[in-house]
């Protein structure tokens, strides 16, 4: 699922916060599900009903809503350890099954990783305790208002909590699951194992959903599944990627367009030279990224007198001797997919997903052109 399909409503950090459209779908159903059992929840809260301010349904609007709030402040706990520990964040998006936080760059080590996944239930289960020993306090003030919310407020962060806590992998569970197999068994290995966890509980989703019946738990059963096997994809290209790095695979002699060009300029050099991006440079510097995209969203009537300065993007800006499977992460965090090559201040080449595609190509066939020998046990040496 594409997490930028949908509209930014803050940002904190420097990280945006997005609601995916799919959140406005699911939370009338939400509210709806949560109205109907408006009168279960308040005999849990020992609160009279009728004591109760505002109608079954604006009480399960608002707990659709705390129950998303819950989830935005659950994923900034993993995006604030990310950062603490030099991983970098894309955003944060509100979903319709929950959240996630979009890493360009996660913690390096296994450890950290697992903690990471570890921060957003321990804050959910902080808020639950927090929440419930208030609850507790306000029972016999006579405030049922309060006193309810702060016992919708624990439920919610609890069961928000607990359920991640499932090894059921994207979940964090599965996260940390992961985390600490990885120590002894490898990144691949132990993706592997936890995606198969993942899987395994998805099913076990599906089939609950299909006898209660429940069509929410039909969705989490189909995105859990999803998420599983698009980690476990994830990480075994990266696998496959092995040692390359940017130089093995970036395209030399790059072309580059100055920042003083006019956008109309560097369009038609786009053209005739057919080109999807340049590097943008000022004094021998890259200071930008101009794309198609970037020349097309000035008006035409606009592009003979714009400098190329006020229409191009920041630049993702690599190193030679950098990991393939690094810089695609960072280019999965650049709109124009597009990144210049940087060796000692100078502009030495690019690199997007389509030049890593074909470089893998391109060493598909010279090794089945020039294979390797193999040795008397049929091993290539």
């Amino acid at each position: 699922m594409d997490t930028r399909q949908g509209f930014r409503i803050g940002s904190i950090r420097g990280i945006p916060i997005r609601i995916h459209f799919t959140f406005l779908l699911v939370l009338p159903f939400l509210a709806y599900g949560f109205g109907r059992s408006f009168i279960e929840s308040a005999k849990l809260a020992e609160v009279p009903p009728d004591r109760l301010g505002g109608s079954p349904w604006l009480w399960g609007l608002a707990v659709a809503l705390a129950l998303f709030l819950s989830v935005l402040v659950h994923e900034i706990a993993h995006s604030l350890y990310a950062l603490s520990k030099g991983g970098k964040v894309r955003s944060i998006t509100l979903l319709m099954i929950g959240g996630v936080s979009e890493l360009i760059e996660a913690p390096r080590k296994p450890g950290q990783e697992a903690v990471m996944a570890l921060a957003g239930p321990a804050t959910s289960l902080a808020i639950g305790v927090l929440a419930w020993i208030l609850w507790r306090a306000t029972r016999g003030l006579g405030s049922f208002d309060l006193s309810f919310a702060l016992f919708l407020l624990a439920e919610l962060n609890v069961l928000l909590g607990a359920f991640n806590l499932l090894p059921a992998f994207p979940m964090d569970g599965g996260r940390i699951l992961r985390g600490l197999l990885a120590k002894r068994r490898g990144p691949v290995h132990a993706t592997r194992i936890a995606a198969g966890v993942g899987k395994a509980f998805a099913v076990i989703f599906g089939i609950a959903g299909f006898l209660i019946p429940n069509f929410f738990l039909f969705l989490v059963a189909f995105f859990v599944f999803m998420g599983a096997e698009a980690e476990e994809r994830e990480v075994l290209a990266r696998a496959a990627l092995g040692e390359l790095t940017v130089e093995d695979l970036m395209a030399p002699q790059p072309a580059s367009v100055p920042a003083t060009d006019l956008v109309f300029d560097a369009g038609e050099r786009m053209v005739a030279e057919k080109r999807l991006a340049f590097p943008v440079v000022e004094d021998g510097r890259v200071v930008g990224l101009l794309s198609l995209e970037d020349v097309e969203r000035v008006p035409l009537a606009d592009r003979r007198t714009t400098r190329v300065r006020a229409a191009m993007e920041p630049a993702v800006v690599l190193a030679p001797g950098d990991k393939v499977a690094d810089a695609l992460r960072r280019l999965a965090g650049s709109r124009a997919g597009h990144a210049a090559v940087v060796s000692e201040g100078r502009l030495v080449g690019t690199l997007s997903r389509s030049e890593v595609a074909r470089g893998l190509a391109l060493r598909e066939l010279a090794a089945s052109q020039h294979p390797r020998p193999q040795g008397r046990g049929g091993t290539a040496a």
